[in-house]
């Protein structure tokens, strides 16, 4: 078999997961069900990353959407006892609305995507693109990028309090 089946192999399988995973994602009844689904939905688009060689991106999304925010809503969900003890009804009446405003939203996506001159890259990117990014995250833009850790961990202990107080 050559790279290129392959490689197309490997894109088709997880591009089938990244759906597949969405689609478990809204329809599952259970939370915690839904955020690990999502955890493994976002695997996915990593690997989709890793196929099509943007290792930088595949490293952000697994450390900042499957590390940080897939994990928040986790524990979030682990330590809401109301949510674990009480089964809670899904109903949704509006399934044919629904249906029609992505029936309408697929055509109208479908009728741009027709259209539409796609130019292949002629040259790749630079090679040392990933270490300039990482050199900017680290000298000019470090202050944003330790508020943004610095939020997340108060978001963690807040999800913390919040439910310690509410079991007391």
């Amino acid at each position: 078999m050559s790279d290129i089946f392959l490689t197309n192999l490997t894109f088709y399988v997880l591009s089938f997961c990244v759906i597949a995973g969405g689609i478990f994602v809204v329809s599952s009844r259970n939370l915690f069900h839904s955020a690990v689904f999502l955890v493994f939905t976002l695997f996915a688009v990593a690997g989709i990353f890793v196929v099509l060689n943007a290792y930088l991106l595949a490293a952000v999304q697994v450390l900042i959407y499957v590390g940080a925010v897939a994990m928040l809503m986790i524990f979030g969900v682990m330590l809401t006892t109301q949510l674990t003890n009480v089964r809670l009804r899904h109903v949704n009446e509006q399934v044919l609305p629904a249906l029609a405003v992505c029936l309408f939203f697929l055509g109208f996506l479908i009728y741009g995507l027709w259209d539409t001159p796609f130019e292949i890259a002629r040259a790749a990117p630079p090679p040392d693109i990933s270490y300039k990014i990482g050199t900017l995250l680290m000298t000019r833009y470090v202050l944003p990028f330790e508020v943004v850790s610095v939020l997340l961990l108060a978001a963690l202990i807040g999800a913390v309090v919040i439910a310690k107080r509410d079991r007391s």
